[in-house]
């Protein structure tokens, strides 16, 4: 897991997917495939409706190719499969793109009612 630390998603946490460390195509430079939470699961409590509950624990993901020198690495991992969801050719345009958003969104709901991993569904206060 790490964190970005420019651009749209700064201060958002993501998972690298693939990292390419000697440049790759026009990127000459090492970096690396992500995918992380643009929005985070808020608190869900026992007196909610099933539906409210349901609402407030969605989560909403993003994939992108982020520079080394954007990255923060953290202590912490996810083991969640996303190798075969996010891969460079499903960026290239906006409809794949937002089939790997949607099928890596199902993946990370998955691992987040499972109760696991709950570092990374929380949001960074700072």
């Amino acid at each position: 897991m790490v964190i970005l630390l420019s651009g749209r998603y700064a201060g958002k946490k993501a998972v690298i997917v693939k990292n390419y460390d000697d440049g790759h195509g026009s990127r000459t430079y090492g970096h690396a495939l992500v995918c992380g939470l643009s929005k985070e699961p808020r608190k869900v409590t026992k007196k909610q409706s099933e539906k409210k509950q349901g609402r407030r624990s969605s989560l909403k993901t993003f994939t992108k190719v982020v520079n080394y020198q954007h990255l923060m690495p953290t202590r912490y991992t996810l083991d969640a499969d996303l190798k075969n969801v996010i891969t460079s050719e499903s960026l290239e345009n906006g409809t794949s793109r937002t089939a790997a958003n949607k099928e890596a969104k199902s993946i990370l709901e998955e691992k987040f009612k499972s109760g696991k991993n709950r570092w990374f569904f929380t949001k960074l206060r700072f």
